[in-house]
């Protein structure tokens, strides 16, 4: 296989659409190892609500998952750092890296190259946050940075409150937000597809799955381990509504309904983070979900080699 055209595989698609086994068989054939491009699967103890369905690799390598504890915060430049240092690993043992994820801003970190600058908290603001509605705090997000109120979880205040300062650090600025990212990546996109309906399916048959097989005894046992409910609420979906429930605030019936609904919106929002990338110039090559992805996969992949 010639690697010329490109040097990474993107396996992206919103939340069960199917990226982890798509991208685990293309790494069993291409000699490539996974790297996670999931905003919770960084945490250990985040297993189920994160999906990292570790059974589904095998023998296939993994990296940057499991790396830090849930006490802790991770941003999407660790994630940067993080990546470029696994994937120069990867190549210098002549293996494939193949970036496996659906946190569009963590996929965009690393493909687009962007330039972080530090930014401190602006703890006067988020004292005036604190007393207003969390509708009013997020207008003010989606009047700064439409882009990045479309990629930030508004549902959760520390989350919301970081995105306003780093948008106003950046409209304040003369300086480009992005350059030439180093190593130079070369990605080739591969999408998974589903009619909405369908997705909407998967999606609540998940969340019955997963809520059976111990999601809410993994929060309990976080919660056992000393994280708060406070910092469940930054994980957000799944932990933020099963942390409501164990706490005893809302119901059984009422978690799930909540927590289905939230993510059928974080899904619409992943896809619209998706169809920005298309615009910006990614050229994502879709598969349809009801058929064969990875036979799908392999017909792209033989352009290529062809070519």
């Amino acid at each position: 296989m010639s690697q010329q055209e490109y040097n990474l595989i993107v396996v992206l698609g919103a939340t069960a659409s199917g990226k982890t086994r798509l991208g685990v068989e293309l790494a069993k054939q291409l000699n490539g190892e996974v790297i996670s491009g999931d905003s919770r699967q960084v945490y250990t103890g985040l297993d189920i609500g994160s999906g990292k369905d570790l059974a589904e690799y095998g023998e296939v390598p993994y990296h940057l998952i499991d790396i830090i504890e849930p006490g802790k915060e991770y941003n999407a430049f660790q994630f940067q750092r993080d990546f470029f240092q696994a994937f120069n690993d990867i190549n210098q043992r002549d293996k494939l890296p193949l970036l496996v994820g659906g946190t569009g801003l963590y996929i965009d970190a690393v493909v687009a190259g962007y330039e972080f600058v530090q930014v401190d908290k602006n703890i006067t603001q988020r004292e005036q946050f604190a007393n207003m509605a969390l509708e009013a705090v997020q207008e003010i997000l989606l009047e700064l940075d439409n882009e990045a109120y479309q990629a930030t979880d508004i549902t959760v205040r520390p989350r919301l409150y970081r995105a306003i300062e780093i948008a106003q650090h950046t409209t304040s600025q003369t300086m480009p937000s992005v350059k030439k990212p180093l190593p130079d990546i070369k990605p080739l996109y591969f999408g998974i597809k589903w009619e909405r309906s369908v997705l909407r399916q998967r999606i609540t048959l998940r969340l019955k799955e997963r809520l059976e097989n111990g999601m809410i005894e993994e929060v309990e046992g976080l919660l056992a381990q000393g994280v708060t409910h406070e910092k469940l609420e930054y994980f957000g979906l799944e932990y933020r509504f099963v942390s409501q429930y164990v706490e005893g605030k809302i119901s059984y019936d009422d978690m799930f309904d909540k927590l289905n609904v939230a993510i059928h919106k974080y899904a619409k929002r992943q896809d619209t983070w998706f169809r920005r990338m298309e615009r910006q110039g990614a050229i994502i090559h879709w598969l349809d979900g009801t058929g064969d992805i990875n036979q799908q996969a392999q017909a792209v992949l033989g352009q290529f080699q062809q070519s």
